[in-house]
């Protein structure tokens, strides 16, 4: 069964913590393959300078790929993160981040993903992760 996007609006407000509910994001969209969230600007996740915090980036993409993986299983399973690595390419100033998570495997008890970030309006990359999940449930 295909999850929508409310069911994954759902499943981000009753799976995390209320510090990663701070963060506003929202589902964008959702398939087998992969979720779409939409992190918001906003002047408290920025760092000096005045980019994107990379501390709220990671968090997005975690957050990306639990939402990828439910949509992947149909709803949500107890999973847990076992690896995230992530490289920052450029800064985001002022503009939601869209966080794209896509599933390259997932079996019984693992999934891995692929997360690209980019600000709202451009296809350039501004941070891509990686992440791999064990799967509780």
């Amino acid at each position: 069964m295909a999850l929508t996007t409310a069911a994954a609006e759902k499943i981000l407000a009753d799976n995390f913590a209320p510090w990663v509910l701070d963060l506003g994001l929202s589902v964008d969209s959702v398939d087998a393959a992969g979720a779409v969230l939409r992190l918001p600007w906003s002047d408290r996740l920025a760092r000096e300078g005045g980019g994107l915090s990379g501390q709220a980036l990671m968090a997005a993409a975690d957050t990306a790929t639990v939402i990828a993986v439910a949509a992947a299983r149909g709803g949500f399973v107890p999973m847990t993160t076992v690896q995230q690595s992530i490289s920052f390419q450029r800064a985001v100033v002022g503009s939601d981040v869209l966080v794209r998570a896509r599933l390259t495997k997932t079996g019984k008890r693992m999934a891995f993903a692929d997360i690209t970030m980019t600000a709202d309006g451009t296809e350039e990359t501004a941070a891509h992760a990686t992440a791999v999940y064990a799967l509780l449930g």
